[in-house]
């Protein structure tokens, strides 16, 4: 599995959008991710998200395995599951599950708007 870097001149680097309620992330363009595909996002806050494209659905999650911190954008995606590639964890994309151990990952809202991916960081739907 490739992780895929969507930054060019047609599309800029991700940008938040804050309201009270909601920060949104504009993390690409959807025909720029692939199924089976997925790519990892910078946050303002220093952390990053990885977002997935598994069959047309787009889900987000932290980027970072609680086991030791790999990113799992980087990891294999088959079907709803990321397998991180340092020790082979693998988390539901769709709640953050863990299916190895009992850990969860955070995920986030994601909305597809004028072909664009945008994630709602503001509030995590699932895990930690």
């Amino acid at each position: 599995m490739e992780s895929a870097d969507i930054q060019s001149e047609d599309c800029p680097a991700p940008a938040a959008k804050s309201t009270r309620e909601h920060q949104t992330i504009i993390a690409g363009r959807v025909a720029d991710l692939p199924p089976g595909r997925s790519l990892s996002v910078a946050r303002e806050d220093g952390n990053e998200l990885a977002v997935y494209n598994v069959a047309g659905e787009f889900f987000a999650t932290e980027n970072a395995c609680p086991h030791h911190g790999a990113p799992l954008a980087g990891g294999d995606l088959c079907g709803h599951v990321i397998e991180c590639y340092l020790h082979g964890w693998q988390f539901d994309v769709r709640d953050g599950r863990c299916l190895t151990v009992s850990e969860t990952i955070p995920t986030f809202r994601v909305l597809v708007e004028d072909g664009l991916i945008k994630v709602d960081v503001g509030q995590r739907m699932a895990g930690r």
